[in-house]
């Protein structure tokens, strides 16, 4: 999947906040406590595929604008030259 810059740097903020939680959850499964490093490392991994795969309302514009371009300007990938 292609990103923007402004994807990607929502991913990276993401990850900054993810990284801490997960690093905690897999101290918890190294210490034997399995319950709570799961679902330290499941609350991480949410994280990043609830940014990933959301649509949220801020993303809507940027939707809308790509689907009308592609409507409005028609790209011929072939060439008929005989």
């Amino acid at each position: 999947m292609a990103q923007g810059i402004l994807d990607t740097l929502g991913l990276a903020a993401v990850l900054v906040l993810a990284a801490p939680i997960a690093l905690f959850g897999f101290e918890h499964v190294v210490r034997g406590d399995l319950v709570m490093g799961g679902v330290y490392l499941g609350v991480a991994a949410g994280l990043i595929l609830v940014e990933q795969y959301l649509t949220t309302p801020t993303d809507l514009p940027g939707m809308v604008a790509e689907k009308t371009v592609g409507a409005v300007v028609k790209t011929d990938d072939s060439t008929d030259e005989d």
